[in-house]
């Protein structure tokens, strides 16, 4: 399974249902950056996405989006694929 980052902060409801909707996929770790205790993480994920709002969620070097991004894929049946690196 590839490797799951989600930069967040404490209180984004966002980011919690993103976080289960990974979870119902199989993703037992998430790598958390908090972009509201750390503001040099927020500028690095602003560069990174050119996005200012979390989530934002990268699977493996795949930059997914928010937590609406990241429904879609489901949706589109592209979240279990790229989860398996396929």
């Amino acid at each position: 399974m590839q490797a799951v980052r989600m930069y967040t902060t404490a209180v984004c409801p966002y980011c919690i249902r993103a976080k289960q909707v990974l979870k119902a996929k199989g993703v037992a770790q998430i790598e958390e950056i908090r972009v509201d205790t750390d503001p040099a993480e927020r500028v690095k994920m602003m560069e990174l996405t050119g996005r200012r709002t979390v989530p934002q969620i990268f699977i493996g070097d795949t930059h997914v989006g928010g937590c609406d991004d990241l429904i879609a894929l489901d949706s589109r049946g592209g979240l279990v694929p790229l989860l398996q690196g396929s």
